[in-house]
């Protein structure tokens, strides 16, 4: 499945719940089951974030933006978190309204079977939301699949609330559980929060992918004396990549370039979507015989 496609299932899914929910929210007078139409309603709008940056993420680079769009994920991301955080908020407030005015919850079967069929759709989609996101190292995918895996959650939460209230009477009990569905929330989009801004600062890749790339450059070792400076970032599904290679001076043009092209393929075949930029430097050591690699010259001097 394509990611505009996933995005697309997921705005059409949390169109229908939002619509459940509201409409199972005003006939039962659920706080609880309210907020969850809340909780959906920012999904949706998540979702049509996700939908757009999806895919202009996907757009190659131009002159205005030279390295790609791929931020944009990270970006849409960030702001999924923060729409959370305002509904937590208001789920808290709301919730406490309730508390210190009292709440009548009705017609509990109606926000029973909602949520129940709630959980069980979220789930297969946020399932499929992380399988594409993974697929095509999407962070705004994955960050909607995160969305819709807490709304899984928090519909079972309430759930087991309305199930509470229906055998205990205790109609208290549903600004309580809106409160935990909030505190959850809170944690999500906590989360989702470092995850998205992080790459808005250039940090490094992951220490495994960094030392993937050390080992696609050192399967060249024989044709080069050394590398250093590596630096690694990442912009939402795209990396960038950059070393320096220290070459025998020896060596034409011809050859270091078609070595860089080389290395370059092979990262590029670990990971689809990567800026690859190593620049090149002539060995200038006076020490050629302590070499690993000494260049044609010195060994032509040896015999």
């Amino acid at each position: 499945m394509k990611p505009t496609h996933a995005a697309a299932l997921s705005v059409l899914s949390n169109s229908t719940l939002v619509a459940m929910k509201l409409a199972a929210g005003l006939v039962t007078g659920s706080v609880s089951v309210i907020s969850e139409a809340v909780h959906s309603g920012l999904d949706l709008v998540a979702a049509l974030i996700t939908f757009f940056s999806v895919r202009e993420s996907a757009k190659p680079p131009d002159e205005r933006h030279a390295y790609g769009h791929g931020k944009i994920e990270n970006v849409s991301a960030l702001a999924e978190a923060v729409l959370i955080f305002v509904a937590a908020a208001w789920i808290i407030v709301e919730a406490a309204r309730k508390i210190l005015f009292g709440v009548e919850v009705q017609a509990l079967g109606v926000g029973l079977a909602v949520m129940g069929l709630s959980a069980v759709a979220n789930y297969f989609i946020s399932g499929t939301l992380f399988r594409v996101g993974k697929r095509h190292d999407s962070l705004a995918l994955e960050a909607d699949g995160l969305h819709l895996r807490t709304d899984v959650y928090t519909s079972v939460g309430v759930f087991a609330g309305l199930g509470l209230i229906e055998f205990t009477g205790f109609d208290l009990l549903d600004p309580v559980v809106a409160i935990l569905v909030a505190l959850f929330i809170i944690k999500a989009a906590w989360d989702l929060t470092r995850t998205s801004f992080l790459p808005l600062l250039d940090v490094r890749l992951s220490p495994e992918d960094e030392d993937a790339v050390r080992e696609i450059v050192r399967s060249f070792e024989s044709e080069y004396v050394e590398f250093h400076k590596l630096r690694t970032r990442k912009a939402g599904p795209e990396r960038h990549v950059d070393l320096h290679l220290v070459v025998h001076p020896t060596h034409s043009i011809d050859e270091v370039h078609d070595l860089a092209d080389r290395i370059e393929d092979n990262i590029r075949q670990r990971w689809e979507r990567t800026s690859v930029l190593i620049h090149m430097e002539p060995c200038r050591s006076i020490a050629c015989s302590s070499c690993r690699n000494p260049c044609e010259a010195e060994k032509s001097s040896r015999l």
